[in-house]
């Protein structure tokens, strides 16, 4: 397949086909409203945890690991799963179980008996289920537009991520001083209601799903993509740069609030600044690719990213000298970061055959969240013995020597009409 056929070998406008497709605006609402709920949860909850129970940087490694534990541990079987039934209602099973588990932040808040424990116990449960609805989302997506509009599909879907990371940080940001971090996360359990509704209301026939005669194998995505002379050097790097940037995550709101003194709102805005950034990349990703073809438009996102995430250990000064630093990281990072993102579930979509395709989204899913734990826990200890910002400068280190997997592969040479 060419890369030309994925866009039908013409230069599609950003209000194209897909506009006027019902079932895809449904999914695209649903997701929309999802997402910016899901900011709600991903920032609330360290919120929770710094402001309400008062963690300290090795319960913040922790928390962030037991989350990112769910694709590590489970990841594999569910891209079985999503390959071997069909994929709308494991999504819909998995929105309303994300409901119920998130609504339970709340309700021990209003009681009073919110604990650290609970949050590892919430975080575990709700990330088993976003395993499994992300394998199918990104496994469901071919069969519900054509192939030629899969880079539309997935510019558009990016867009919902890109919006709730514009509203989604700085109305957590607010809500948390408020009515507090927990009490806000009960927004994203109604949410996943709604993104629940939104996928049972597609009218549109899943394809029959014909289940294999032998069970699939777990590792056959692992497999495909290692043998593939342009997914593996993306494998590669994406393990690298996530294993990295787990050290950023359980990190990033304590260096912050603690070492910057930077408030919530106003870090609400700083990540909220990533998520303008993200939506102009999701917007124009399809035709950066384009123009630059897909080896140049990878490798220099990935450098862009890595100069971008420089940034965070950099930033110092008086206020608001430390908050503009995150703030530009944010917009240019998030900017890069989706361009590359859209371009190469794009490219993975396009060539994993149907048939395995759920697990070789869940091989990278393995590859890229499925690292987290075990660097979340490095950088909460290593923070503990060296300090949170050496901490930070290393995993930029690691991000800067993760973009040589792409500077010295194939994909370098791979053009807007080359074979893919």
């Amino acid at each position: 397949m060419k890369v030309d056929s994925i866009t039908n070998g013409k230069p599609k406008s950003r209000f194209g086909g897909l506009w006027r497709h019902p079932d895809f605006m449904k999914l695209w609402a649903g997701q929309t409203i999802s997402e910016i709920g899901s900011r709600l949860t991903r920032d609330g909850v360290p919120y929770t945890a710094v402001i309400v129970l008062n963690a300290p940087p090795s319960q913040m490694g922790f928390l962030t690991a037991v989350g990112a534990a769910s694709v590590l541990l489970f990841g594999l079987l569910a891209g079985v799963w999503v390959d071997r039934f069909r994929r709308r209602p494991i999504m819909i099973a998995a929105d309303l179980a994300r409901a119920v588990i998130l609504a339970s932040i709340p309700i021990a808040a209003f009681a009073h008996r919110l604990s650290m424990a609970q949050l590892y116990v919430v975080i575990a449960l709700a990330g088993f289920c976003t395993v499994f609805f992300d394998v199918a989302y990104q496994s469901y997506l071919p069969s519900l537009v054509e192939r030629e509009n899969l880079l539309e599909g997935n510019s558009k879907l990016a867009m919902s991520s890109s919006v709730a990371e514009i509203a989604g940080p700085s109305l957590t940001g607010i809500l948390v001083q408020l009515i507090t971090a927990p009490i806000a996360i009960l927004f994203d359990a109604i949410s996943f209601l709604i993104s629940a509704a939104s996928v049972t209301f597609i009218r549109k026939r899943e394809p029959p799903h014909q289940a294999p005669t032998t069970t699939p194998h777990p590792i056959a995505g692992l497999r495909f993509v290692f043998s593939h002379p342009l997914l593996k050097p993306l494998a590669c790097f994406s393990i690298t740069t996530f294993f990295s940037m787990g050290f950023l995550g359980p990190l990033y709101v304590l260096y912050a609030i603690r070492e910057l003194h930077i408030t919530p709102a106003e870090l609400g805005i700083a990540i909220g600044m990533g998520g303008g950034g993200s939506l102009i990349g999701a917007t124009f990703a399809p035709a950066i690719g384009r123009r630059f073809g897909l080896g140049h438009t990878f490798i220099g996102s990935v450098l862009a990213i890595a100069a971008a995430y420089a940034l965070i250990p950099l930033a110092h000064g008086p206020r608001p000298v430390p908050l503009m630093f995150l703030m530009v990281q944010q917009l240019i990072g998030d900017f890069a970061f989706s361009t590359f993102m859209i371009n190469e579930l794009t490219l993975r979509q396009s060539v994993a055959p149907e048939e395995m395709l759920g697990r070789v989204n869940a091989a990278m899913q393995l590859m890229t969240r499925g690292v987290f734990p075990l660097s979340a826990l490095a950088g909460g200890i290593l923070a503990t013995a060296i300090g949170i910002r050496p901490t930070l400068s290393i995993a930029v280190a690691g991000i800067f020597a993760a973009t040589l997997w792409l500077i010295a592969s194939p994909l370098r040479k791979l053009g807007a009409s080359n074979a893919l």
